[in-house]
């Protein structure tokens, strides 16, 4: 009998790390105090109790059981367009948004409208793991642009400029950073796109974490120019902001010409985004600023919290932090990122995520995503990882 065979691609592509993680802890016999997971970038408070009324509702109408426009419900864009305007100090309009069914199918569908089979795409190392299992998954190539910790993390356009070659399409960016937390400073970006437009590239800037920027400085002026939509595609998840991963809302911010390809595979591959979790944000995206703005001062009290916390063990560097996330270095005499991750789950209880699984040349990382876990909490990782090393 001849066996049926997978997709190359598929077969190619990485397992989901999460889970593989999380296993792990299955060894763990509670002996260190109560598991902590800071393997996933979950919100760690739970949606306002006035949006999860507004789910609820919206989810038991019959509005919400039938299709939605391709490119998302016009209230919801239109919405979304006013709330990137004020961020960003610039107009935006509603044509100019679509929405997704998470941000993750938003860099999946904005690859496959960018870049076919065997072309390629600078993503910058460390990586989300998903933007390299999206590429793989369809077959374009994820060229690594080395980040470095001694420049914070953040990309530097000359060496990207260095490692351009036919059959790149695009230039990705993602700040605040996943997995090292790293902010890419304003000038940096337009550092970027002036190098995309130069070489006729798409520049892809996922800002999944932007409401989580410290200040109210805009991360950027790429939209002050009235040619943004020529070059520039952005990406926006409603998941962080708003607590509502499970609902997949995310969106992207490009020109015309770009949506209109755009539009083919999100007919394909979504056809519209969740409907009852558009009606409710459409609400949400005004009514709950004030909310939002107290959360982006709760996330930067468990960045502090943190960066206190691991003050106590010197061994254990933090090399980057921002946004939800802690890049740490391991100590000279700790064994491998993966080795060390398998030891802190098993043993401590800690779940963290070793740097190998975000690309080439992280052997000696963490990702600790402190966002989903309180201060009580956050105290306690200092311990564990000291009781790791011994």
């Amino acid at each position: 009998m001849t066996r049926p065979v997978t997709s190359d691609t598929i077969v190619a592509t990485d397992a989901p790390p999460i889970p593989a993680a999380r296993s792990w802890a299955a060894r763990y016999d509670g002996s260190a105090g109560p598991p902590i997971d800071l393997t996933q970038a979950v919100p760690g408070y739970p949606p306002h109790p006035r949006l999860l009324e507004r789910l609820a509702a919206a989810a038991a109408t019959r509005e919400a059981a039938g299709y939605g426009a391709i490119l998302g419900d016009a209230a919801l864009r239109e919405a979304l367009a006013s709330d990137i305007g004020s961020a960003y100090g610039a107009e935006i309009g509603a044509d100019s948004i679509a929405i997704t069914a998470g941000c993750n199918l938003a860099f999946a569908m904005t690859m496959a409208t960018i870049a076919a089979p065997g072309e390629a795409v600078l993503l910058p190392a460390p990586w989300y793991f998903n933007h390299r299992m999206a590429l793989t998954m369809h077959g374009v190539e994820a060229v690594p642009l080395p980040c470095r910790a001694e420049d914070g993390f953040v990309p530097d356009p000359d060496r990207a400029a260095a490692l351009l070659r036919p059959g790149i399409r695009a230039i990705v960016l993602v700040s605040p950073n996943n997995p090292t937390g790293a902010i890419y400073p304003p000038e940096t970006i337009a550092r970027f796109a002036a190098l995309a437009r130069a070489r006729g590239l798409w520049l892809v800037v996922d800002e999944t974490y932007r409401d989580f920027l410290p200040g109210a400085a805009p991360p950027h002026a790429l939209f002050a120019d009235p040619a943004w939509g020529e070059h520039l595609v952005h990406l926006y998840s409603f998941s962080k902001a708003y607590c509502v991963p499970g609902h997949r809302v995310g969106a992207v911010a490009a020109g015309a010409g770009f949506m209109g390809e755009f539009a083919k595979a999100v007919d394909t591959l979504q056809i519209c985004a969740p409907r009852h979790a558009q009606a409710a944000l459409t609400w949400a995206i005004g009514a709950l600023k004030p909310w939002r703005d107290d959360n982006r001062a709760i996330m930067a009290g468990r960045a502090e919290a943190f960066r206190t916390a691991l003050s106590a063990t010197p061994a254990w560097r933090i090399d980057a932090l921002g946004g939800y996330f802690a890049y740490l270095r391991l100590p000279e005499r700790a064994p491998d990122g993966v080795a060390m991750a398998e030891r802190l789950a098993a043993e401590q209880g800690l779940l963290v995520l070793p740097g190998p699984f975000f690309g080439p040349g992280q052997e000696r990382y963490l990702r600790l995503a402190f966002a989903n876990a309180d201060e009580a909490a956050i105290a306690a990782v200092p311990e564990r990882l000291a009781a790791a090393e011994r």
